[in-house]
């Protein structure tokens, strides 16, 4: 059995995007479980926009890493020895692994992963936290209806593709907002959406207005910034916009000043952010209806993999430089 644990450790906080500046590798022995405590073998790690703010030295609603801990991070893993009778070595579960390749956790913090439902790799993707987040952000909270318009920014990344997929299914129309003719192309050739804005093309507000001539009715945001500004104005009456993300405005000092909120009253419309693990309890109704999109190939995941731990700490830069088509995850040992 492999007797080293490899790890990434928070080194300094950042002032703008997070790089390998900020982070510093460390070896330790792996430490044999404890009664009701894991070992684990890390698989995949996901590579998500809040991670930025976790580093920062007042991250709002979870503590930060501390300078020194082990970067915090989800993912699945897979169990080399347990101290848990509901667990058994060769077990795969969603655990938050951080950046290490063998952690040892508490079990009640894992979920046993069903893989007649899907792959480890669906695990992480499609039917994973993006999902969910996509699932509950679409539904509950922007409260979506077949014959609306959903507007979708970072539309190609990892929540944004789920959420457009998800509008698209339940008989949305579905305009999608992204970074360049590759990423723009992947939504409107593979994914099927209505209506594709490049925020990079310049001219938004005019390209806003010809992709939604009658406006939205729904705002899914994982951005913030202007492309949220452009949004509130475009509001049809008793519009939603859920606020997933703002990774316009994470790391970076000169932060956009949102100028049209005034609108919401008008409209009678409404703004609400909200945060997936507040439907824990909901989950399994979520899951079974991704499983059921996913068997049916109405809904997919894009994947963009990197191998190997050493490049986590470039990674979480991809993100705020738009380097990625889909979710951003890190593969750390072979399925």
């Amino acid at each position: 059995m492999q007797n080293s644990n490899h790890r990434y450790l928070l080194k300094a906080r950042p002032d703008g995007i997070a790089g390998p500046e900020h982070f510093m590798a460390d070896t330790q022995p792996i430490r044999q479980p404890g009664p009701g405590e894991l070992l684990l073998e890390s698989v995949y790690i996901s590579i998500d926009p809040a991670m930025r703010v976790w580093v920062s030295e007042n991250p709002g609603y979870v503590p930060p890493v501390p300078i020194g801990g082990v970067m915090r991070a989800g993912g699945v893993g897979r169990v080399l020895a347990s101290a848990d009778p509901a667990f058994r070595p060769g077990d795969y579960v969603n655990a938050r692994l951080g950046w290490q390749t063998h952690p040892t956790v508490k079990a009640a913090e894992c979920q046993k992963l069903d893989l007649r439902v899907g792959s480890p790799k669906d695990w992480i993707g499609p039917l994973g936290t993006t999902a969910l987040t996509a699932y509950f952000g679409l539904f509950d909270v922007g409260a979506a209806k077949p014959g609306e318009t959903v507007l979708v920014s970072a539309a190609a990344g990892g929540v944004g593709q789920m959420a457009a997929q998800m509008a698209k299914i339940e008989g949305c129309r579905v305009v999608g907002i992204a970074g360049g003719p590759e990423k723009c192309a992947y939504l409107r050739d593979e994914l099927g959406l209505d209506a594709v804005i490049d925020y990079k093309a310049g001219n938004l507000a005019a390209a806003y207005k010809a992709a939604m001539p009658d406006g939205c009715d729904v705002f899914f945001d994982n951005v913030g910034g202007e492309q949220l500004d452009l949004a509130l104005a475009s509001l049809r009456e008793r519009g939603r916009v859920a606020i997933c993300g703002r990774i316009s405005q994470t790391a970076t000092s000169a932060l956009y000043g949102v100028r049209n909120l005034g609108l919401l009253i008008g409209k009678r419309a409404r703004i609400e952010g909200f945060i997936v693990f507040d439907f824990n309890a909901r989950y399994p109704e979520a899951r079974a209806w991704i499983g059921q999109q996913l068997k049916a190939g109405r809904i997919h995941q894009r994947l963009h993999v990197l191998d190997g731990l050493d490049r986590a700490p470039t990674a979480l830069g991809m993100l705020f430089r738009g380097e990625n088509t889909g979710k951003l995850l890190v593969q750390v040992a072979a399925e």
